[in-house]
This record gives structure tokens, sequence and C-alpha cells, in this order.
């Protein structure tokens, strides 16, 4: 267009920009910006400005574009919902909250746009109380008549704050429901642990004649996991093959893998595994991690061995289940060998939990000196996890004067802490200190 000779103008900026939302090509988004300012466009264009909040919002630049929104020369309803939604879609649910409550205090009524991003915001976060308050706001406006997704977001909040009876009644009471709503309600059983609940919910959707998505699948095996239901699992697993949903959606696969790992059935686990063309660390981590779990170190090492010679790389959850596994087998040199090896080969910064792991693998092995010079290695900020791993293995070996420093730094992050002033007492009492031990109180 502009090679022809042809000036853009608002409108044509609008579009642009909400391209550049739908990439998140903030880069792009950017130059436009300054093209708009250069122009003097923004004026009293209350869409253009909103197309320019939206795309900072939707390509994470959440400052920014509150920054824009206060200095907008006209904004309305929209340009909130834009806000509200950015800093929902990221997870920020309290300042989601705070950003409504502020529009509200300018005089903007909220749209259903507005709620539904509202009620997400309260199921991330578990605002329960807060979230109550919007159903009720909502039912007085009667906004749920023929809005499917607004109920849809009220169940899913509800379900999402533990709420479940609340989220089986209004969803018993919706005008009409779609494989979404199930889905809400499915997911809010199996994510609480009332796998059978979830199964008789998917079972009452066959029943209604809605077909299952990937979404539903995915929460029913998780649901089969919780359960060890092995037979219904297999099941769901020969539907979805069927459908030929496995090889291309990893989530699903991994949905899979896990299923079978948390059944104990490894080799059909395995096989799954095997049989994705999908080169994804997802699947495997799966596997690793579970071998892990059920003391099958030897096996989660020989997987994590055939990932790597097939080419995938591993990241920061492959490592959790291979140092747990090297700590489980006693195997210090080959757990120091991979921890090493993350940050150096594949480029994987070691968290907390990695940390933890090697003290826990240096602990068991009785080179508590070895475990200190990890925690001076640790980046800066202390975690009680850390010290309670390491007070855990000075009681195993005895040793008073690492387990009186690793005691003074737990206490010191959690002054509550009865197991590691237990831990304590029971050092000092195994090293025959009972005036020591008697003084370790809470």
């Amino acid at each position: 267009m502009q090679l022809a000779g042809l000036s853009p103008d608002a409108v044509t900026f609008a579009c642009v920009l909400n391209a550049c939302s739908s990439v998140q090509d903030i880069d792009k988004g950017r130059k436009i910006h300054a093209e708009i300012i250069r122009q003097g466009l923004i004026g009293d264009d209350v869409v253009l400005g909103n197309a320019l909040l939206d795309m900072y919002a939707k390509c994470g630049a959440l400052s920014t574009a509150q920054y824009l929104l206060q200095w907008l020369p006209s904004r309305d309803v929209v340009s909130w919902n834009a806000l509200i939604s950015g800093y929902t879609l990221l997870g920020q649910g309290e300042q989601a909250l705070r950003c409504f409550e502020q529009m509200q205090i300018e005089g903007f009524s909220p749209t259903s746009v507005t709620f539904t991003c509202i009620l997400e915001a309260c199921g991330s976060i578990g605002a329960l109380e807060k979230g109550e308050e919007v159903f009720y706001e909502i039912a007085k406006q009667e906004l749920f008549e023929n809005n499917i997704v607004l109920g849809t977001a009220t169940v899913d909040m509800f379900a999402k704050c533990g709420a479940l009876s609340k989220a089986q009644q209004v969803f018993q009471n919706l005008p009409s429901r779609d494989v979404v709503s199930w889905n809400a309600l499915i997911a809010g059983y199996a994510a609480q642990g009332q796998g059978n609940q979830a199964l008789e919910c998917f079972a009452k959707m066959q029943q209604e004649g809605i077909s299952a998505n990937e979404v539903t699948y995915s929460c029913i095996l998780d649901a089969c996991g919780s359960l060890g239901a092995l037979d219904k699992g297999t099941e769901v697993h020969h539907e979805i093959t069927r459908q030929n949903l496995l090889q291309t959606n990893i989530v699903l696969s991994t949905a899979v893998v896990d299923m079978y790992v948390k059944c104990g059935a490894f080799q059909s686990a395995e096989q799954v595994v095997e049989e994705l063309p999908l080169q994804a660390v997802a699947p495997w981590n799966s596997l690793i991690t579970g071998y892990a779990r059920q003391g099958q170190s030897d096996q989660a090492l020989k997987c994590f061995k055939l990932m790597i010679h097939r080419g995938i790389n591993p990241d920061a959850v492959t490592f959790t289940g291979v140092l747990n596994a090297c700590s489980h087998l006693g195997l210090t040199d080959e757990g120091l060998m991979h921890f090493m090896s993350m940050k150096k080969i594949y480029n994987v910064k070691p968290d907390i939990g990695h940390y933890t792991c090697m003290i826990d693998l240096f602990g068991r092995s009785g080179q508590l000196d070895k475990a200190m010079e990890v925690i001076k290695e640790m980046p800066p900020g202390e975690d009680l996890a850390v010290w309670s791993a390491l007070l855990g293995a000075c009681q195993k070996w005895g040793d008073v004067n690492v387990g009186k420093r690793a005691f003074e730094h737990s206490v010191e992050l959690s002054q509550n802490d009865a197991a590691a002033y237990a831990l304590m007492a029971n050092i000092y009492a195994t090293a025959s200190l009972y005036n020591d031990a008697e003084k370790v109180e809470v």
C-alpha cells in the first residue's frame, strides 16, 4: 500500500495494530505507534487508542499499556477491557481486580467481556468472595441469558476456587451448554482430586450428545491417573488414537503417558513415547519423573539416556527427575555430572529444586561439606527446603556442627518450623548432648 504511494489513515493503523496483537509483534507495534504520534492521529480517536492499548497488553507490555491508558485523550470500557484482559492473560489476577475497581470508580459500567475477564482473574488467584460478588451482579443484570461464554466463565471460576457444588449448581442452570462448559466442570473435579465425579460428568456429557475435545480427554486422563483407573484410561487412549489426536498434540500425548505412569503401567507409557512422532520433551519428562517417583531410578536414567540419544534436549523438569534418580541410587559423581551439564551443555539454569536435589544427593552419602559448597554456589535468596534437606542429612550422619548452621538458617526463615526443632533436638540427643537437646524449643 505504501509502495503504491497511498498513506495509511487511522483505520489502517488500527487494523495493522490488531495484526501485531494477534502475532505478538511488539517491535512492529512500537514502530506503528511512533508513526501515529508523528502524524498526530490519536487525538480523540478512541478506536485507534484502544487498538494501541490492546496491542501492548497482548504483547505483555502491561506497564506501557497502563501508562497509555492514563494518557489517552479519550477512553471507554473497551479501553479498560483491553488492560484487564492483558493482566488476566498473564496471570496477574490481583492487578486485573485493581483495574476493575478503578474502572468503576471512574464511572465506567462493566460489560460481559469485563465480567468474563474478572471471573477468570478470580479463578486464577482463588478469590472466591470477589468471584461470588461478580456472579451476583451478573445474575442481577440478567446477563446469563443467551451468553454461554459468561456462564462457562462462572462455572470455571467456582471450580478453580474449589467451590464445586456452586459450580455444579451454576452449570445445571445454564440455558445452554457446550463442550467448553462441560470441560470447566470436569477440569474442576479432576483438579480437586475428585476423579469419580469427573468421570460421571464425562459420561453425562456423552449421553447429551456433546463430543469430547482434546481438553476433555486431557482432564479425563488426569482423573483416571489419580484413581488408578487403568481400564478407563486405556479406553480413552484408544478413542484418542482412533481420532488421530495423539500425533500432533503434545499436551494430550503427555497426558496419556502420565496416566499410564500413575497407573503403574510403565510398559504402556514407554510404548506411547516410542511411537510418538513428536520430538517433544514433555512426554519423556512424565516417564522419567514417574520412574523416579516409583523408586525405579535405574529405569529413569535409562530413559534419560535414550532421550538424549534421540536428540531431544532436556529441560528443568527432566533434570529434577534425573537428579532425584541419582540421589536414590547413591550416584553422587553421576549426579554432579548431570548438574554441571545443565547450564554448560543444555543452557538450563538450575532452580531451587535442583539445588535441593543436590543437597539431598550429597546428604545421603554423608558428604555434608560438599552439600555446604552447593549452598554457597546458590544465587542470592535462601529457601527453607534447602536447609531442611541439609538438616535431615545432619540427623542421619550425626553432624552437630553443620546441623547447628542448618538449624539456625531454618528457624531464621521460619520460626515456627516444628520439624527443624525436632531434627535439631534429635541431633543433639544422638550426640549425647542432652542439655542442648532440652534447650531446643519452638
